[in-house]
């Protein structure tokens, strides 16, 4: 089997490494070893960030349209039942939006949810 020298493939795959752990600290920031392993486990958390992010800014609009839900007197699983009645398809970010810049808007939202949850007919009991 021939020698194989590696010359600039482990030269650029260090490089690499150290320009993703540049800021890191000590021997993380310097060492080739301790900062391949920074790296992987940064690059770790920055996928499951991603994936968090996308839950936690769900759970922000929820919380914002609840509240202006609150304000016009309408909880906000009432509210979301009454728009899909009403056919209407915003998605939330959207709602949160509107609920956040334009409070008549949202109040002419909130009238049009009621009205078609009015219009339901009641469940025979």
């Amino acid at each position: 089997m021939p020698r194989v020298k590696r010359g600039t493939n482990r030269r650029d795959y260090r490089k690499k490494t150290l320009e993703r752990a540049s800021g890191f600290f000590l021997t993380k920031s310097k060492l080739n070893r301790a900062a391949q392993e920074a790296v992987e486990k940064a690059q770790k958390y920055a996928y499951v960030g991603r994936k968090q992010k996308k839950r936690l800014f769900r759970s922000l609009w929820i919380v914002r349209i609840g509240a202006a839900c609150k304000a016009a007197g309408v909880s906000y699983s009432r509210f979301m039942h009454g728009l899909k009645l009403a056919g209407i398809e915003l998605d939330r970010k959207i709602l949160a939006e509107i609920a956040y810049d334009d409070q008549t808007s949202f109040n002419a939202l909130v009238n049009q949810a009621s009205e078609a949850l009015k219009a339901q007919p009641k469940p025979a009991a």
